[in-house]
């Protein structure tokens, strides 16, 4: 008993001293960092008034706007929406979350070159090339515009300067604390060594300014915490929120609290003050984001119907606090937020004014580790007497009121006390310290190879399952990032098909297709993620490694293609109709594991290059192919192996063109007469690309015309008679751009 209990207490000590080392910093793990966030977010969602503010409002350069406006958005355009907002909607304050570092001198420029060339002939054009080049100055008419008004213009630090690139660019306002002052307080400032600012012509013109980049965004990409204050050369900056508060509440002044308030070098930074306002902050002048609600809980107005005038409630402007600021996808705004994982930033800064003017942003103290330290040894104490004293039921029981008190804290002291506890590293520590015990005591090592078999399953091949119940240590449910490949699979017009049949027929028919099509994947040694309805989605490269994760991938596209056609004859005895499908194929890094909610888990791939593939099988039919890969697939795949390349497109969701081909097998076993249709084909695509329109053009129309049509030599077709008609320029990457799925 005594060697037992000496065993339970060496593992509780082990575990808390993991923990503990996590806790101060030393042995850092992600996976809790995580865990805590995840309980912190949950706080948030718990608790949103999913309210507006209806002091504050959104200009938004929307999709509309971009389209009525114009992009970039001209100067005098700006100054007729600043002019519109503060003389005929009469708003309390602006800021700009948007910069404004290079001159919009383009009509300027365009008429000089006409004034130089066809209208220098014409007497009195000099005087009249001054007077043109004046009206057209509309960066001077911006800044009339903003001049002597509540404006603050946004402007971004950088945390690091590449080589060669230029430190600082564009006209900084007055600090709020000069060089001098800032040496007063020993506070680790986020500490930028660089800058983006505004035009000087457009910063002389008003004295504000704040900076709107997050450089505190959490390792998962979520904006959490967002610091008022940042230090550069010495001197303290503004964000654009506590720029914009300040001056809304009458451009009070700013102060800094300590505690003890005696010790204005100590680390114990607690608060900002704005006036007799106390904003609480962290060690880093930071305060974590008081969210009121979703994506556009704010009050949004277009900036078309600004300029224009035409703003249908216009009692919404008035005495509001404005933040002018673009939803449009293409400007790339967004952020990830605990609210929503697609959240447009400007509004961020509107919760923070908002959190700021309502005293709602929530304390996290300097002595939050020490809280956590002093949790998790009453939690190790309490477990390890449990642990070698009371049964299994007990000590679970145990368990699970000390999370639910760790819980019951958190979520009190969040609410009644606005004070940011940390739980999700206390409740991690008491289900570590539960495992822990448990499989020291119970499981055994065939156990867990039948909980590998129970996991995994339902995922790979039998095969596979045993290989891994061989290996376990080479496989893992929690998440990482591997350079993987992805398929989807997805059926041609499902939705008319589903409508002929009734839903025994259906149901009978779905399941003869997925399980003659999960039958090839798995051939080629794939793991099925998941079905959703008709489409099917399978990776290779894990559980287990797979050196040739592309070519299994595309071997497996390719061969359904050619399985689904055996379906033919029973389908059509049956009644039912010629299934046809598209399948995405890509390769690349994607974060993968056991991955869901607390309610359910599923073992599934995440990531950009996974959408990539979702987006892929969506061309297909566009480009008339059973199967596409991406440049990122086809650099994996053998020499030997021929492809026909489709395009090169800009999916939606990405800025970035990717190359995307049509596999069509070892070249060895290709007819001549496609190898040759192939050379052709890959001709016309670099006239194409050179915008030789006419040699295109001709060359796809007789790869057209040779008897094996293809609807790519269609589409380009459409598309070069488009494209003389409206050139791309010379800087044309000759990328086609998707606007939809």
């Amino acid at each position: 008993m005594k060697t037992r209990s000496m065993i339970r207490l060496a593992i509780s000590a082990l575990v808390f001293v993991l923990f503990l080392l996590h806790t101060a910093r030393v042995l850092p793990l992600r996976l809790l960092d995580v865990v805590e966030a995840f309980t912190y977010d949950a706080r948030v969602l718990a608790t949103l008034p999913n309210s507006g503010d209806p002091r504050v409002v959104i200009v938004d350069l929307d999709e509309r706007s971009l389209e009525a406006e114009g992009w970039p958005l001209r100067r005098d355009k700006l100054a007729q929406l600043v002019d519109n907002l503060f003389d005929r909607y009469q708003v309390a304050a602006l800021g700009f979350d948007i910069l404004f570092s290079e001159p919009d001198d383009r009509a300027a420029r365009a008429w000089s070159e006409v004034a130089a060339t066809q209208l220098a002939d014409l007497p009195g054009i000099a005087e009249r090339d001054a007077a043109v080049r004046a009206q057209l100055d509309y960066d001077r008419r911006f800044a009339e515009a903003i001049r002597d008004r509540p404006v603050v213009l946004g402007y971004f630090f950088k945390p690091v300067v590449a080589a060669g690139e230029t430190a600082a660019i564009g006209a900084l306002c007055a600090p709020l604390f000069d060089a001098n002052a800032a040496k007063l307080y020993a506070v680790d400032f986020v500490q930028p060594v660089g800058v983006g600012a505004n035009l000087p012509v457009l910063q002389a013109a008003t004295p504000h300014c704040g900076f709107f980049e997050n450089p505190l965004v959490d390792t998962d990409g979520v904006f959490r915490r967002v610091p008022l204050l940042q230090q550069y050369e010495g001197a303290l900056y503004p964000s654009l929120a506590l720029a914009l508060a300040r001056m809304a509440l009458g451009d009070v002044p700013v102060g800094l609290e300590f505690e003890p308030p005696d010790r204005r070098t100590s680390l114990n930074l607690e608060r900002l003050t704005l006036g007799d306002r106390a904003v609480p902050v962290d060690e880093q002048a930071a305060v974590y984001v008081p969210y009121r609600g979703d994506n556009r809980t704010f009050t949004y107005i277009s900036a078309t119907d600004v300029i224009r005038g035409a703003v249908s409630e216009p009692e919404r402007l008035k005495g509001a606090i404005v933040l002018m600021g673009a939803s449009a996808a293409g400007l790339l705004d967004l952020r990830s937020t605990p609210v929503n994982k697609v959240f447009v930033g400007v509004e961020v800064h509107a919760n923070i004014v908002s959190g700021i003017l309502d005293g709602t942003i929530r304390q996290r103290a300097p002595y939050y580790d020490g809280i956590e330290a002093v949790l998790l040894l009453i939690v190790a104490v309490l477990l390890a007497w449990a642990f070698s004293r009371l049964s299994s039921l007990a000590s679970a029981a145990l368990v699970v009121g000390t999370v639910g008190a760790l819980m019951l804290l958190g979520f009190s002291m969040w609410g009644q006390a606005r004070f940011i506890m940390p739980m999700g590293v206390p409740i991690a520590f008491t289900l570590a310290l539960f495992m822990a015990h448990l499989l020291y005591g119970y499981f055994i090592e065939s156990r867990g190879k039948r909980s590998i078999s129970k996991l995994f399953g339902q995922y790979v091949p039998p095969e596979l399952v045993e290989e891994m119940a061989e290996h376990p240590d080479a496989i893992s449910m929690e998440g990482e990032s591997r350079e993987m490949t992805v398929l989807f699979s997805d059926v041609r017009n499902f939705t008319s098909i589903s409508e002929k049949l009734d839903a025994k027929e259906l149901s009978a028919m779905i399941n003869s297709f997925l399980t003659q099509q999960t039958g090839v994947v798995q051939k080629y040694r794939g793991t099925i993620d998941k079905y959703i309805g008709d489409l099917i989605m399978a990776f290779w490269g894990a559980p287990l490694p797979d050196d040739n994760h592309a070519m299994n991938g595309v071997k497996a596209g390719m061969d359904m293609q050619r399985a689904i056609r055996e379906l033919d004859p029973e389908f059509e005895k049956r009644g039912w109709p010629k299934l046809h499908i598209g399948v995405g194929i890509n390769s690349g890094k994607m974060n993968v594991g056991n991955m869901g909610s607390e309610f359910r888990m599923a073992y599934t791939v995440m990531g950009d290059a996974v959408n990539l593939g979702s987006r892929l099988e969506g061309l297909t039919k566009e480009y008339g192919v059973g199967v596409l890969i991406s440049e990122y697939t086809r650099n994996l795949l053998p020499s030997e192996w021929a492809f026909r390349e489709i395009d090169r497109v800009v999916v939606k969701g990405r800025t970035e063109p990717v190359a995307i081909y049509e596999p069509m097998g070892p070249k060895d076993e290709l007819d001549p007469a496609l190898r040759q249709d192939l050379a052709r084909h890959r001709g016309a695509m670099q006239l194409y690309r050179a915008q030789k329109w006419d040699e295109a053009e001709l060359e796809f129309f007789n790869l057209q015309q040779s008897g094996r049509p293809h609807r790519v030599y269609e589409l380009f077709i459409e598309r070069i008679m488009f494209l003389r008609e409206n050139p791309p320029g010379k800087d044309w990457d000759g990328a086609f751009r998707f606007t939809h799925k």
